[in-house]
């Protein structure tokens, strides 16, 4: 069974939207860097980044499930479930947003909370802190890189063009799905260094 369009082609109209919210979220991420919130919320803040993990994690089984679900033909299911890992990844975006706008930087090693390592917290870190570099800046790396072929892919799949679809998800597929388990991964490594509230 074929799928109908689920929209009308606009390649154009796509373009500019799909560079505009790429560009918007990278703007935004970025700069959380600079900016953190001094807010009374009387929870812990760092949910957020559990709740990060928690979708990291359904959007990592949901991908392979959409992969599953396609190479049996289950079309319908298949689409179903891509866009429900796409309305989960925007879930997600909002509590990382959320978390780095009240938590600010966590440094990986940061025993006392103070935002810098000395010589001993370093020593205590190890070896393990040059692996979480390398996943954390290959996860956001990628991650900016793999938003709009994501969002590109969406697209030709809602507008029949599977020809197309196939093509670009044949990268797009593998490069998500290792950004949503870093993710995850990165939040098991930091974790411990989180700052109680």
């Amino acid at each position: 069974m074929t799928l109908q369009a689920g929209m009308k082609k606009n390649d154009r109209k796509v373009h500019i939207l799909i560079w505009i919210f790429s560009a918007i979220v990278f703007l935004a991420v970025t700069i959380l860097d600079r900016i953190t919130l001094k807010v009374e919320l009387g929870f812990d803040p760092h949910i957020f980044a559990a709740l990060s993990a928690g979708v990291n994690s359904i959007v990592s089984l949901l991908l392979i499930v959409g992969l599953i679900l396609v190479k049996q033909k289950k079309f319908v299911a298949h689409k179903n479930t891509m866009i429900l890992t796409m309305l989960l990844s925007v879930l997600f975006l909002g509590f990382y947003i959320a978390h780095h706008l009240l938590t600010g930087e966590t440094k990986f090693g940061d025993t006392d909370h103070n935002g810098s390592l000395d010589e001993l917290e370093k020593t205590a870190a190890g070896s393990l802190r040059y692996v979480y570099y390398f996943i954390i800046s290959t996860h956001i790396i990628l991650a900016a890189i793999v938003m709009p072929f994501v969002l590109y892919s969406a697209y030709r799949g809602l507008t029949a063009e599977y020809d197309k679809h196939k093509k670009l998800v044949r990268y797009t597929f593998p490069i998500w799905l290792y950004v949503a388990i870093t993710g995850v991964v990165v939040y098991w490594m930091i974790s411990p260094y989180y700052q109680a509230a």
